[in-house]
């Protein structure tokens, strides 16, 4: 495995370039189900920081892809809530 590869792309999810880049070209699926294989894009973040990314990897393994094609979609929480929410004890 070459350092490139190596390279965590989405943070939340720790999966790396080479992960997102070998199923891609096996599956040569796009941006969504690259997603829903890998699972990058689903952690905390919901995809601000990888989804560049992944959207760039479907674009070089299908060529005619357009960017944003089938763009991922952004999922922010329902409601706010508090660290402290959280923690608390019921």
């Amino acid at each position: 495995m070459t350092n490139k590869e190596k390279i965590i792309i989405c943070r939340c999810e720790e999966v790396t370039y080479g992960q997102l880049q070998s199923t891609a070209d096996e599956h040569k699926c796009t941006a969504r189900e690259l997603k829903l294989r890998t699972r990058a894009g689903m952690g905390f973040c919901g995809g601000r920081t990888c989804r560049s990314t992944l959207d760039k990897i479907i674009e070089t393994v299908i060529p005619d892809t357009l960017p944003g094609e089938l763009p991922l979609k952004y999922q922010p929480p329902i409601r706010p809530v508090t660290f402290g929410t959280v923690g608390e004890n019921q």
